[in-house]
């Protein structure tokens, strides 16, 4: 390659930029009511086209009998007309940490550590950890099922890319609907402009359990300086709710 030839290439090659890998690093606080002009064009359009958006992030949660547009397996729907809120609030099950497919949705921060190699999530919520694996590694043979997981990531420009596989069964929506350990989910995340809104699409399919795959869109402001409390979930709470319920 000729001088002339060699420069011009390498101008081309700095005047096209590079993307740089987003840094999720830090402190994420739940957002409770998001605007749909505050989503980010592009991460809904993303989701497969058949899946249904269920509005259930944050403190609220669907009444008996509602699952946001999800249609339920005949054995499901049997299962979900069992559920009463009273059995969770038992004193052998108040304490039950819920799966990831839940979980990270709901009214509690997070804590994000990143490496090239490994990202860690840390959860307020029941101090749940989960370890996403940026490696390109795959699920050991002997991989046990947990309420977290196993997560592998990618990144596709800007937006982290996390497929979990061997989650343990529990909840959808809290309220009835509740997942197999076959369930397979994936979460895209990406940075606001600004770098103080962290935006996410979960997209989940159990054919055992859903008809349909489900879907939310959940959003987390960066606050600079806190960190997650642990948890400590106290059983007896289970006493002193029966004891209000009681009158």
């Amino acid at each position: 390659m000729t001088k002339g030839l060699l420069a011009a290439a390498t101008a081309l090659l700095v005047a096209v930029p590079v993307h740089a890998q987003a840094d999720f690093t830090g402190f994420w606080g739940p957002d409770f009511v998001v605007d749909e002009s505050v989503r980010l064009p592009g991460l809904l359009e993303k989701l497969p086209d058949d899946a249904v958006l269920i509005e259930d992030v944050g403190a609220a949660e669907f009444p008996r009998g509602e699952f946001g547009g999800l249609v339920l397996t005949a054995e499901a729907a049997a299962h979900a007309a069992t559920w009463n809120a009273e059995q969770e609030m038992a004193i052998n099950r108040v304490c039950l940490p819920p799966s990831i497919v839940y979980a990270i949705q709901g009214p509690f921060p997070f804590e994000v550590h990143q490496t090239p190699e490994l990202i860690v999530f840390k959860y307020e919520y029941f101090d749940q950890v989960r370890l996403i694996f940026m490696d390109g590694r795959s699920a050991p043979e002997n991989q046990p099922h947990s309420k977290v997981g196993f997560s592998t990531g990618r990144w596709d420009g800007p937006e982290l890319v996390v497929e979990t596989s061997h989650i343990a069964a529990s909840t959808i929506t809290n309220n009835g609907l509740d997942h197999s350990d076959g369930i397979r989910m994936v979460e895209r995340y990406r940075l606001s402009e600004d770098g103080t809104r962290l935006h996410a699409t979960q997209w989940f399919s159990d054919p055992a359990v859903i008809e349909t795959d489900g879907a939310r869109y959940i959003t987390w402001t960066n606050r600079p300086g806190e960190h997650v409390y642990p948890y400590e979930c106290d059983p007896s709470f289970a006493l002193e709710y029966a004891q209000v319920e009681g009158g």
